[in-house]
């Protein structure tokens, strides 16, 4: 069992290091095939993340998602890409429609 502060700090550490690794990602402009499933593991491990606030911390996680939009755009990336399955994709996203009206408030 982890706290979860812990798998945050260890994750996003373990991400940066491997985006920033030449050996997986030699490249700033394209991304070897063999590379390609680490980046979704990293992905679905980040995601978890996302998951996790929108559950344990709704009202911090929608303070930040307003201002940022941070999830709804790691979303569209994660899905325009294919990097993780629609099934695992837990945390709904507010419509666009609903973002624009309460900016416009």
């Amino acid at each position: 069992e982890c706290p979860a502060i812990d798998y945050t700090r260890h994750t996003l550490d373990g991400a940066a290091c491997l985006l920033n690794s030449n050996k997986y990602f030699p490249s700033r402009v394209s991304i070897k095939e063999s590379s390609v499933a680490k980046l979704g593991s990293v992905c679905r491990r980040v995601y978890r993340i996302f998951s996790h606030a929108y559950f344990h911390h709704r009202q911090i996680f929608d303070f930040f998602e307003k201002e940022s939009h941070l999830c709804r755009r790691f979303t569209v990336f994660v899905t325009k890409y294919n990097l993780m399955s629609k099934d695992n994709l837990i945390v709904p996203m507010m419509e666009q429609e609903q973002l624009q009206g309460e900016s416009e408030a």
